[in-house]
């Protein structure tokens, strides 16, 4: 069986390159949505959670009509018993039962006197849960109007976006592929500690993109040379020189273009 050619430290590092643009440009799709996913998220969360308050002020309220329908039972129950014992006064036989039934019939007419103040407390409940109530609709119809406006947003992006993004985490799967393990170790622990993601970096006017600090002229010509890969010492960025960036700019570019 014929053995596989090992890729050259050149080949490497142009695959390296590849990958690290197709990657910035999948970091460019994915900030255009910015904060929009998490927006929509956290609408969807209070919109759900106004829906569950409203549920509950509902309920109450029926609650409370429960407990006004009660009383008003009391309270005809009460004056059937004062009807009764009133009836009853007129056949008594002595000055104790007739003082007796009295008592009856004051009870009763403070039972009632209890039950239409409960009842004024309940409908002043029901007025200010209504207004809770009247509030939190036009609160929840506002949020919902926005949730709608942010979900629109993002479907235009993702539509815009969503094939681009996956046509291009499929190629940079595929570069993965070219580069050996601890190479794509490597440069995905660079990616997650350097700013904006750029762990493959071209030297630009004698120094690493994006970084002050000057590359000694000797390393700055190995970097050139392409027999061995190096990195920036105090970023700890992969080099490549400037014109292998601009010929792998040109390539991706248009694969970009294809994608897009």
């Amino acid at each position: 069986m014929a053995k596989t050619k090992e890729a050259t430290v050149e080949e490497r590092l142009r695959a390296l390159y590849d990958l690290q643009l197709i990657d910035s440009r999948i970091d460019e799709i994915r900030n255009v949505r910015g904060e929009l996913p998490l927006e929509v998220s956290d609408l969807e969360d209070e919109v759900a959670g106004l829906k569950t308050r409203l549920e509950k002020l509902e309920d109450s309220l029926s609650s409370v009509d429960a407990d006004i329908t009660s009383k008003k039972n009391l309270i005809e129950e009460a004056k059937a018993l004062i009807k009764k014992y009133s009836e009853q006064q007129k056949n008594v036989r002595n000055n104790r039962e007739f003082n007796s039934l009295t008592k009856e019939v004051e009870f009763q007419e403070l039972e009632i006197e209890l039950a239409e103040k409960h009842i004024r407390e309940f409908k002043a409940q029901i007025d200010q849960k209504k207004d809770v109530i009247a509030k939190t609709k036009e609160h929840n119809k506002q949020r919902e109007t926005h949730l709608k406006h942010k979900k629109s947003e993002l479907d235009a992006i993702l539509k815009e976006t969503e094939k681009e993004e996956k046509a291009l985490i499929e190629k940079a799967d595929d570069y993965k592929k070219k580069i050996e393990a601890r190479l794509v170790k490597a440069y995905n622990r660079i990616r997650v500690n350097v700013k904006n993601g750029l762990a493959v970096v071209p030297i630009e006017r004698g120094a690493s993109g994006g970084s002050y600090f000057t590359i000694p002229p000797q390393v700055q010509m190995e970097i050139a040379a392409r027999k061995k890969i190096i990195t920036d010492e105090h970023s700890g960025r992969i080099l490549v020189d400037a014109a292998l960036a601009d010929e792998q700019k040109i390539k991706m570019e248009k694969l970009f273009s294809k994608l897009s």
